[in-house]
């Protein structure tokens, strides 16, 4: 049986990270994979979380299994972290998933035994894994127009116009609530309004993917668009991530939100979350979930923590800055980054491009010409601006 399996392509990103791993050249860089690097080049446990685990080891009492959906502390610790202290909770049934892609599988599950016609709008360009998870869970994908012809902003009249003629009643539109990755270009407070009234018209639901909390304007502030959502929309669901924003890559810590139009329907919203759950992973991982539980329940770990997503945030904005003006200071014009979010940044550079800066130079960036704005550095910045002026060149 096995002999009549096909070799799959590898990964888009990953893959690129599994050629970087194989270079041999001392001097590459990869700008590649979505994790926070400090000025160093590495990724570092938070000091919040460090302190969280030695509390952990002291306090912990049992290894036994989770509920499906979770603990109940870090529910209830999440839902005040992404919705507001005024929130009415009973509205909303929330599971702990493997990270934001178990919270969009198990999502998408739960929404296929209710909408198995419905279709998930994904935006052009989006995160590579977007439609393979969708599609996995039975859905038919569509793409809803982003970025602009010059690939420096949001192309806002293609993306209405685009679900205003093809959008139905049902399907479901993935948006990314901050940070869009890969350019970094999200729609304005204003922009997210029409966004939210053009849905609503169209009876669509909203799916939001919000894996960098606390990265674009801050921890508050990124939720805006949420808000803006919930105005018009009775039901919403957010799939939320704690890879970035706690520096938990390897521990899976995520959230999968569904929200209801009054507490009537929580009960049998997460009876089928939890069916969805069970026949897929069954159980949550303990470990992660306690760290965020304990973070954000501590006052003194709290204040730690949301000063240290302050720092990242900070960080990541004074390497674009600079990556900004070192462009500029070899005549390249590259102010357009500086309206982007996140670690990630659309640079415009073409696949041959990013093909170059790989075998000439070492340094590896996604095909699209997506980089991590965050695995720059103070040393290796002008290295990369000559790079990239060089590419330009091509």
């Amino acid at each position: 049986m096995f002999e009549h399996f096909s070799l799959a392509p590898p990964d888009a990103i990953l893959g690129l990270n599994s050629a970087f791993e194989e270079d041999p050249r001392s001097g590459k860089l990869n700008l590649t994979v979505g994790v926070y690097k400090d000025d160093a080049g590495r990724t570092p446990i938070l000091e919040s979380v460090k302190l969280a685990e030695g509390k952990i080891f002291q306090e912990q009492k049992s290894k036994g299994y989770l509920p499906i959906e979770g603990g109940q502390d870090y529910i209830d610790q999440v839902n005040r972290l992404v919705l507001g202290e005024g929130f009415e909770f009973g509205r909303v049934a929330t599971a702990h998933t493997p990270g934001g892609t178990g919270a969009l599988r198990a999502g998408a599950d739960t929404l296929a035994s209710v909408a198995p016609h419905g279709r998930f709008w994904i935006s052009n360009p989006t995160w590579a894994n977007h439609a393979a998870v969708f599609q996995a869970a039975g859905f038919e994908t569509q793409s809803y127009c982003y970025l602009n012809a010059a690939k420096t902003g949001l192309d806002f009249e293609g993306m209405l116009g685009q679900i205003q003629q093809d959008g139905r009643a049902g399907d479901v539109v993935c948006l990314h609530a901050c940070c869009h990755n890969p350019t970094g270009i999200d729609p304005t407070h204003q922009e997210w309004k029409q966004i939210s009234e053009l849905l609503a018209k169209k009876r669509m639901l909203p799916f939001l993917d919000f894996a960098y909390q606390g990265f674009g304007d801050g921890l508050i502030e990124d939720t805006k668009p949420l808000s803006i959502l919930l105005e018009d929309h009775p039901e919403l669901v957010v799939c939320a991530s704690f890879s970035k924003n706690f520096g938990l890559y390897s521990e899976r810590v995520g959230a999968l939100m569904m929200i209801s139009e009054s507490a009537k329907s929580t009960e049998s919203v997460l009876s089928q979350m939890r069916l969805a759950i069970r026949c897929n992973y069954s159980n949550p991982p303990r470990h992660g979930e306690a760290i965020v539980a304990k973070v954000l329940s501590d006052s003194e770990l709290s204040a730690r923590w949301r000063s240290e997503v302050d720092q990242m945030r900070s960080r990541i904005h004074t390497m674009r800055s600079a990556l900004i003006q070192g462009m500029e200071s070899r005549g390249k014009d590259f102010g357009f980054l500086g309206a982007q979010k996140g670690m990630f940044s659309y640079t415009g550079l073409n696949p041959m491009q990013a093909d170059w800066l790989k075998k000439e130079k070492g340094i590896y960036i996604v095909g699209t010409g997506r980089i991590n704005v965050a695995g720059l550095s103070s040393t290796s910045m002008d290295i990369v601006c000559d790079a990239i002026a060089e590419a330009c060149a091509i």
